[in-house]
C-alpha cells in the first residue's frame, strides 16, 4: 500500500536529485509517451507519492494541476520525471499501484532495452549466463577495490537510500571499502532475484564507470 506521508525535508529531497535519470530509462518513458498519456494517471495516487518521495516540487505540482486536460498533465509529468533524478523512474513504478498493468507494461519495455543494450554493448569476459545471477562476495569485494566516491550515486540508482548509505556510513567508519561492499550487499540482500549482475553493469554504466572494473569483477 502506498503511504503518503505529510512532509518531506529539504534535504533529503537535494540529495534524490544528485546525478542523472538513466539513458535507458529515459527512452522507456519516450517509447511509450503516447500510450502513457492514454492512461489517467494523474488522477489517483501517483502525483502524490511522487511529490511525498521529492520527486516532484509544489511547483510542479501546481504546473500539472494547471494543465487543462488530463491528457496534457501526464504529458507535462512525462516531461519532469527526466530531469529528477537516477530514482526518478523507480519511484515512479512504486506509484502505480492503482494501475499495474502500467508498471507491467513499463517494466516489460525496460527489460527489452536493457537486452538489445547489452548485444549492442556487450561488455567481453563476462558470460550470458552469469548476468542473471546476483553477484558473488568475492565479484563484490573486487568492485569496492576499484569504485570511489561515485559508488554513493551508484547504490542510489540501484534502489538503495540516502539513510541506508548513512548506515553503511556509521557501521563502516574507518573503511570506505567496507563501506562499499556492505551497501551492495545490503542491495543483494532487500531486491533478491532483481539484484543481478545484470541490473548492477547497468547501474555502473550509469554511473560512468569504465567498463575495466565491470570486467575485472568476472577475473
Amino acid at each position: 500500500m502506498i503511504r503518503i506521508a505529510a512532509s518531506k525535508s529539504f534535504t533529503t529531497t537535494i540529495l534524490l536529485h544528485s546525478g542523472r535519470m538513466d539513458a535507458r530509462d529515459k527512452q522507456v518513458l519516450r517509447s511509450l509517451r503516447l500510450e502513457l498519456c492514454a492512461e489517467l494517471l494523474v488522477e489517483g495516487l501517483v502525483i502524490q507519492y511522487l511529490y511525498q518521495e521529492g520527486i516532484l516540487t509544489e511547483s510542479h505540482m501546481q504546473e500539472i494541476r494547471s494543465q487543462v486536460t488530463s491528457h496534457r498533465k501526464t504529458m507535462l509529468l512525462l516531461d519532469i520525471l527526466p530531469t529528477r533524478g537516477p530514482k526518478a523512474f523507480e519511484t515512479f513504478l512504486d506509484s502505480l499501484q492503482e494501475f499495474p498493468w502500467v508498471r507491467d507494461k513499463l517494466e516489460a519495455k525496460r527489460n527489452e532495452v536493457m537486452l538489445v543494450a547489452l548485444d549492442d554493448d556487450e561488455i567481453p569476459g563476462i558470460p550470458r549466463d552469469a548476468l542473471k545471477s546476483p553477484p558473488t562476495d568475492q565479484q563484490i569485494n573486487k568492485l569496492a577495490r576499484r569504485l570511489g566516491p561515485e559508488w554513493e550515486c551508484i547504490v542510489l540508482s540501484l534502489g538503495l537510500t540516502q539513510n541506508d548509505i548513512y548506515r553503511c556510513k556509521v557501521n563502516h567508519s574507518y573503511n570506505i571499502q567496507s563501506q562499499i561492499v556492505s551497501a551492495f550487499i545490503l542491495w543483494r540482500q532487500r531486491f533478491g532475484n532483481k539484484a543481478t549482475v545484470e541490473s548492477l553493469c547497468s547501474g555502473l554504466k550509469s554511473g560512468e564507470v569504465d567498463s575495466s572494473v565491470i570486467q575485472q569483477m568476472f577475473q
